[in-house]
């Protein structure tokens, strides 16, 4: 039985409110969200940067058009609510970034997060009162819809030269007063920068994993005040980077070595469903 897009949304606002953490994996192509599916997530994002290495691209090469494409891929391909990372909305205008949100909700998909990542690699960060006007515009089109779309402000200091722990609390807390469901600051490094920026915010807060946090485990940043976890492009990097390695072996050495640690063909398949 498919399950319709009001339900999924509830769901999906109700794994927000319940008590403790969830992890929300990020799948990058239509197999991979359905195994993570079947592993027992109970929801899934959308990557970027992994939906761009499946296409060939780097990250940020990939066009709107194609990236709501893969969404509506994704959220078709499983029961499960599914986010997306859409970037700074596609467009420099409320106006963009309010179709930018309809267009999503019209995908399947019951949330989504919004930067303020200008795209402008000489001026990478919109100034503050644009980036929260965004937000506004953003949160009044989520709003709109009718069914509860979650939307995530995300706060890109951290990932772009400006490692602000104050700057980025006061754009966190401006979105959350504008009405974002979900905050979010990639590229905190440390579990005192996760406790800060938690005990700042009133809404769910998101912490995405990488290798700085990789000695971190879920019940330490559930108790740091953490609501939501994923994962960015760790599972697609990880998948490409054990094809890769395979590759070169046999491309370097001439050697099958990489064969006694695939998974059984039967097994993958078991996360499949039996019919298109």
């Amino acid at each position: 039985m498919t399950i319709d897009q009001q339900t999924k949304a509830t769901a999906f606002r109700k794994l927000h409110d319940r008590d403790g953490a969830f992890v929300i994996p990020n799948p990058w192509d239509v197999g991979s969200a359905r195994m993570l599916a079947t592993i027992g997530f109970e929801a899934l994002a959308t990557t970027s940067a992994g939906m761009a290495f499946a296409l060939g691209l780097n990250d940020g090469a990939v066009t709107p058009q194609q990236t709501l494409g893969h969404c509506r891929e994704i959220a078709a391909a499983t029961d499960l609510p599914v986010s997306a990372d859409l970037e700074q909305g596609f467009g420099d205008s409320p106006d963009d970034v309010a179709e930018t949100i309809r267009a999503a909700a019209g995908a399947g998909l019951v949330g989504c997060s919004i930067e303020d990542f200008s795209g402008d690699r000489d001026k990478p960060i919109y100034d503050f009162d644009h980036a929260v006007e965004l937000i506004a515009a953003a949160a009044e089109a989520a709003r709109s819809r009718p069914f509860p779309f979650t939307l995530t402000a995300r706060s890109e200091n951290f990932l772009c030269g400006n490692p602000d722990l104050d700057d980025t609390i006061r754009r966190l807390k401006a979105f959350e007063d504008e009405g974002a469901d979900v905050l979010y600051a990639p590229g905190l490094s440390t579990l005192e920068q996760i406790r800060t920026v938690c005990s700042e915010i009133n809404q769910p807060v998101n912490v995405v994993m990488d290798a700085s946090k990789a000695g971190f485990s879920v019940a330490e940043l559930t108790d740091a005040g953490v609501k939501r976890l994923s994962v960015g492009a760790i599972f697609a990097r990880a998948a490409y980077g054990e094809f890769i390695r395979a590759a070169t072996e046999l491309s370097t050495n001439g050697t099958f070595g990489f064969t006694g640690d695939v998974i059984g063909k039967a097994e993958l398949e078991g996360h499949f469903p039996k019919s298109s």
